[in-house]
């Protein structure tokens, strides 16, 4: 007996593109917000293809729009010749006039930087989720890993006596 039914996709394991570890070690990240990106087809059918790289990019501010400065998206071989394929190319960020202005006031008057942590699909579209974040020393990110040490330390020692 045959069976009926829709033929179904196979599940996507992530819907995460890229993400920006170098930001969690560099950074405190304190807000974060999701923007939308301005892109072009290639770059698409790149990301869909697992070429995207947001590790050295960053967020500027010009005429009250955000773009990605510095993101790199290297394009297919199969792309056809006649697009002009700059990987590195300015790309918008599509965010509220209201989160622009906000983040805007913080990076001019609290000493802010807005930088990308990752990139992820939303449904059809490409998002970014960028962050409101302020630096860290050399003392801060000693802390950060030996808190990380610690914890690591303790989940091994929380299993290893339960399984006793």
């Amino acid at each position: 007996m045959a069976k009926s039914g829709k033929n179904k996709k196979p599940a996507n394991t992530s819907s995460t593109i890229a993400l920006n570890k170098k930001a969690r070690h560099d950074y405190f990240l304190e807000e974060r917000f999701e923007a939308g990106i301005a892109l072009a087809g290639w770059e698409v059918k790149a990301l869909r293809a697992g070429k995207g790289q947001i590790t050295d990019c960053y967020v500027i501010f010009k005429d009250d729009e955000a773009y990605l400065l510095a993101a790199q998206i290297q394009p297919l071989p199969e792309a056809s010749t006649h697009f002009v394929t700059d990987p590195y190319r300015t790309r918008k960020l599509l965010l509220h006039r209201k989160e622009i202005t906000r983040l805007q006031r913080a990076i001019d008057q609290k000493g802010y930087t807005v930088v990308p942590t990752a990139l992820y699909w939303k449904k059809h579209m490409v998002k970014c989720e960028i962050a409101l974040a302020k630096g860290k020393q050399l003392h801060d990110k000693r802390a950060t890993e030996k808190e990380r040490d610690w914890n690591l330390q303790k989940r091994r020692i929380m299993s290893h006596s339960t399984r006793k």
